[in-house]
């Protein structure tokens, strides 16, 4: 397995990851699953960061995907990164490329000077890679009733001093 940045190129793959990933999780009838919109959206709004939409390849193909956003923290917009969404096609899933994707996304996030990575999630999962409740590290989700999924992973360049309410991009509100 290979974990590499994301093209232009991959866009049909990764929405198919993410459809296949979370078709299951959704309300039924819905039109499109919403993460797979999400990316759709972010990458039209210009919101994913290029450096942090990485794939996972098999065989030639992407069979996970994983990426981040700009965030705002308090009234800090280069702080923080909101992480998400994280799919991987069924029949891949527990192979490694989650923890995979994760692993890269945070050491990419950290080289370029991200201070903490936050996102919507299961703790029982996120906690291996660090994750802990975002509201222990004084950073309030959207959401109020998110604050037992809402998490937070520090990296090197995390200061005390950053905390405050979180804002995903954009698109995050337009689900």
């Amino acid at each position: 397995m290979i974990i590499r940045r994301a093209t232009t190129a991959d866009a049909d793959a990764i929405r198919a990851v993410h459809s296949a990933a979370f078709a299951g999780h959704n309300p039924p009838g819905m039109a499109a699953v919403p993460e797979a919109r999400l990316v759709d959206e972010l990458r039209q709004d210009g919101d994913l960061i290029p450096e942090l939409s990485l794939v996972a390849e098999k065989d030639g193909a992407v069979v996970g995907h994983a990426c981040c956003s700009p965030a705002v923290l308090g009234d800090e917009k280069t702080v923080a990164v909101g992480f998400g969404p994280l799919g991987v096609l069924p029949a891949h899933q527990r192979s490694g490329a989650g923890s995979a994707l994760v692993h890269a996304t945070l050491g990419a996030a950290d080289a370029l000077g991200y201070g903490v990575v936050v996102l919507l999630g299961d703790p029982a999962y996120y906690s291996r890679f660090g994750f802990t409740r975002a509201d222990e590290l004084g950073i309030t989700p959207p959401v109020a009733e998110w604050a037992p999924h809402f998490q937070a992973r520090t990296l090197a360049a995390y200061r005390a001093e950053s905390r405050g309410a979180f804002r995903y991009a954009p698109a995050f509100e337009r689900l």
